[in-house]
């Protein structure tokens, strides 16, 4: 069986346990056995296989040279508390307040550690989007509250708030994160779609580039990945480019408030939305797609990965 038909599988079995009831009820005795036989592999030995697994050769850990490598360096050997910090998608918004000040954060209406919480008398009579803090599901988008099943939705929350990101990843910064549900303000264009989301990547505390995923309600989401000038780079990296996109007012806004916040970091990708020429902060990702997302052309994955400086000596 191929490493693809593999992926597929498991990408099958995740979605029925994380989205059907009955396929969590049925699965969930084999994952927490699975999660139990997790524990027990170190670190190095569940990330080099699952590297292998997506990209088909080994990881590289004494002389890592494609980006995908080197964030999996990242992931073993540069661990640091303000790592989860700014994972926690409640607990960075204070981190992004006294970083860059709290006008670039999405308005917060509402959070909980329990499930049972989320029903309408609870939230807000406004479009809104509600997440989990500590892992990378996505969201519930809310564009009416009478519209949704609420017991279904606590269902999917509950579930979630079982979950421990790292045992599968090794993302380290997701372990010691407490779990809660967070309900923010839903951002839309004039039109009511939902906008695109700036992911810049930053390397050494400096811009290296920025990928805009775009058409993000649809079953074929894009990319598009542009330099400092805003010029389409010849690079794929997980999906196919999209629209053409007009580069946006507060580019170079976007671009300053990245490496701010990039300085902390020796990578990191920082992600905006950008409103009628307003900046909101989205989050911030340590690993992006865990390192595990091939380029269409493998010669970018080499080209970008020179960018990222690592002290292999120091770190490790």
């Amino acid at each position: 069986m191929t490493n693809l038909r593999k992926q597929k599988i498991r990408k099958k079995l995740s979605d029925v346990y994380r989205k059907s009831d009955i396929g969590y009820y049925l699965l969930r005795p084999f994952f927490k056995i699975y999660v139990q036989v997790l524990k027990l592999i170190p670190d190095e030995i569940i990330v080099k296989k699952s590297f292998k697994q997506h990209m088909g050769y080994s990881l590289n850990l004494n002389n890592p040279e494609t980006l995908n490598e080197k964030i999996n360096w990242l992931k073993l050997y540069n661990r640091k508390e303000l790592h989860t910090i700014v994972a926690d998608k409640y607990k960075v918004r204070a981190y992004i307040e006294k970083k860059i000040g709290n006008q670039y954060l999405i308005p917060l209406l509402y959070h909980t550690k329990n499930y049972r919480d989320i029903k309408p008398e609870n939230l807000p009579d406004t479009k809104f989007i509600i997440k989990t803090n500590h892992d990378s599901s996505g969201g519930l988008i809310v564009r009416d509250k009478s519209q949704i099943n609420w017991g279904k939705a606590r269902n999917r929350f509950k579930r979630l708030l079982k979950e421990n990101h790292y045992y599968s990843t090794r993302e380290w910064q997701y372990k010691n994160i407490s779990p809660m549900l967070i309900v923010e303000k839903l951002l839309l264009h004039e039109n009511g779609s939902i906008p695109e989301d700036y992911k810049f990547h930053c390397f050494n505390g400096k811009f290296g580039f920025v990928g805009v995923d775009l058409d993000r309600e649809s079953n074929n989401r894009t990319r598009n990945l542009y330099d400092s000038q805003w010029n389409l780079l010849p690079c794929n990296w997980g999906r196919p480019n999209g629209r053409k996109l007009e580069k946006p007012t507060n580019y170079e806004e976007m671009i300053r408030l990245a490496e701010t916040i990039a300085q902390d970091f020796i990578y990191v990708r920082v992600d905006f939305y950008s409103i009628r020429g307003c900046t909101f902060f989205g989050e911030i990702t340590l690993h992006h797609s865990s390192g595990l997302k091939e380029f269409l052309q493998k010669e970018c994955d080499y080209k970008l990965g020179k960018l990222l400086k690592l002290d292999i000596n120091n770190e490790k």
